[in-house]
């Protein structure tokens, strides 16, 4: 990947110590190399240009991942701004690179307070967008509510978090999403393999950064049976973990016990959980009742979009006394004399101790959304208001690219099975 040095002091920014960006270049550069699927479309995209005088925000973790598509919808021709979707997932020294080498406006600093990601949010609006890449739906959330005049100017968005699509859909529901929205998050080649094993291996690894603790033989409960709790229960039973389920649909609970974990409602997890983990997307997952019966010393953590899951107001009215025992580690000491131990504040502990998904997975993710960004853009002016799917062509061919990088083959159709699963008439 060719890199222009430009005259970073003289492009808006906020990150932390643009000096860092050595550091973060050589970082990108080796996640690069488990991306070939997105180094494909970023080649193109230069030739191409297929975003050429579109104002475009993307609202991200700022990742060693992210900044590949961050670069892709660059060579796409965007006039392009990126913010952190998350207080405590920012990469200094990545952002402190996407400016200083890619010449990328980046304003996020990992640990920035929710007034300073506000304010971010509102910098990115201030862009007046064209196309907005959200992650949890801050900032299409902030347009609609305090900036309508700027709808006008909007294309659309894309998606890619369960969060944010439950977001989207209220939206709709409430008659104000009048602008196409396109589901990155329920594409195959995303949710198949970023919810579940992205969040299931870089959620285990945040635990383990942030603590040290051995897995084999712990309790580990994991609040909620969606694609990323799949991933969360399948590595915890892989690293030797008892799993326990806690889930309030019934069809994911089956499909738990059916896969051979222990379903108990919060109430009856939370007197033997070790390590508590909660991906549900809804707040107050783990709450006051739970936290008065837990083991003495035992671990929670939330690997879902916001910091909500976890009452962390009613923990912190139960505690005598809140102290630092290791990076990204509190203990609360509760008046029963007992300890909690919150991990990353709860927040996303993945991104919050650790880097994240790992980039042969964010691979595919970040595809779809430079694709759904070109798909916007390609169709304005003709997709109707609402949640519009990836279209399946996109994610075959996206599934496509990626076995291919990684020198796998698979059957095609000869013409005779082509024409007999196009037939009714033909039966046995």
């Amino acid at each position: 990947m060719t890199v222009t040095p430009i005259r970073a002091k003289e492009l808006k920014h906020e990150v932390k110590d643009l000096s860092l960006a050595p550091l973060g270049r050589q970082r990108i550069e080796w996640a690069g190399r488990e991306m070939p699927v997105l180094r494909q479309i970023q080649d193109r995209f230069a030739k191409e240009r297929p975003l050429e005088g579109i104002r475009l925000v993307a609202c991200c973790h700022v990742t060693t991942e992210t900044a590949h598509l961050a670069i892709a919808i660059k060579n796409a021709g965007a006039d392009s701004l990126l913010i952190a979707s998350n207080p405590l997932s920012t990469q200094d020294d990545v952002a402190a690179s996407l400016v200083a080498d890619y010449g990328i406006p980046v304003f996020a600093q990992k640990g920035e307070d929710n007034d300073t990601y506000h304010r971010h949010v509102q910098i990115a609006l201030d862009h007046r967008p064209n196309i907005i890449i959200d992650d949890g739906s801050d900032v299409v959330a902030t347009l609609i509510q305090e900036r309508q005049h700027q709808i006008a100017d909007l294309i659309g968005t894309t998606e890619e978090t369960t969060t944010g699509i439950v977001r989207l859909r209220a939206m709709f529901r409430d008659g104000v999403l009048t602008f196409p929205a396109v589901n990155v998050n329920d594409a195959d080649t995303k949710h198949f393999f970023d919810n579940r094993y992205g969040t299931g291996q870089s959620t285990l690894d945040g635990i383990i950064r942030a603590t040290n603790i051995l897995l084999a033989g712990k309790t580990i409960v994991v609040a909620g049976y969606g694609w990323c709790g799949k991933g969360a229960a399948q590595r915890s039973s892989g690293m030797g973990a008892n799993v326990i389920v806690t889930e309030i649909d019934p069809v994911k609970a089956i499909e738990a016990v059916m896969d051979g974990f222990r379903v108990l409602p919060m109430a009856q997890a939370a007197p033997l959980g070790d390590i508590f983990i909660t991906v549900t997307g809804n707040k107050h997952v783990i709450r006051a009742e739970h936290f008065e019966v837990m083991k003495d010393g035992a671990i929670v953590c939330n690997s879902g979009h916001f910091d909500i899951e976890i009452d962390l107001k009613s923990l912190g009215a139960q505690a005598t006394d809140v102290k630092d025992v290791r990076n990204f580690t509190q203990e609360y000491r509760l008046k029963n004399g007992k300890a909690v131990v919150v991990l990353g504040e709860g927040r996303l502990i993945n991104l919050a101790a650790a880097e994240g998904h790992p980039s042969a997975v964010m691979d595919m993710s970040f595809a779809n959304q430079a694709l759904a960004c070109e798909y916007l853009a390609t169709n304005k002016g003709k997709l109707a208001p609402g949640l519009h799917s990836i279209p399946a062509e996109l994610d075959k061919e996206i599934a496509r690219l990626k076995l291919q990088a990684m020198g796998i083959q698979i059957d095609t159709l000869t013409a005779e099975q082509t024409e007999y699963i196009n037939s009714w008439t033909a039966g046995t």
